[in-house]
């Protein structure tokens, strides 16, 4: 049994990892200790597993394709003055094995036994499937 717990969230308004990257990339001003936030309307009532070394697991079109380590937790509070949790995440993003996911709202609680294991870094840089190919050869257990 882990000691940690991670976080798995949809990568709304994203087709690829590409498109976090670039979303991230074009935030990076309003972050100035370089750390990318995403703000979620619920604090996790498991702080202190996440915080012992989560993830935050990102699913695009239904596959678990990328993950960030989760390096803290902040509140803030939207402009309507709703408080809510940022996400403090570190910089580089992991690509993982592709893991099919059904769609959910919010976020959802991932245990180191069920995430997808971490892309080795040679294979990181490969040009993406389709990912109708990606999630069947996914649930057959192939990649």
């Amino acid at each position: 049994m882990s000691d940690h717990v991670n976080i798995l969230k949809l990568c709304v308004g994203a087709e690829a990892v590409e498109d976090l990257l670039d979303w991230q990339k074009s935030q990076r001003a309003r972050w100035p200790d370089g750390f990318p936030r995403h703000v979620t309307r619920m604090w996790p009532k498991r702080e202190a597993d996440v915080l012992a070394g989560g993830s935050l697991y990102w699913v695009f079109k239904g596959l678990v394709l990328a993950r960030q380590p989760i390096v803290g937790l902040e509140s803030v509070t939207g402009a309507d003055g709703i408080a809510r949790c940022a996400l403090v995440l570190e910089p580089e993003v992991i690509r993982t094995v592709p893991a099919p996911r059904r769609p959910f709202q919010g976020w959802r609680y991932l245990s180191p036994e069920e995430a997808p294991a971490d892309l080795p870094r040679d294979r990181a840089r490969e040009e993406p499937l389709p990912p109708e190919l990606a999630r069947a050869l996914a649930d057959i257990g192939l990649r």
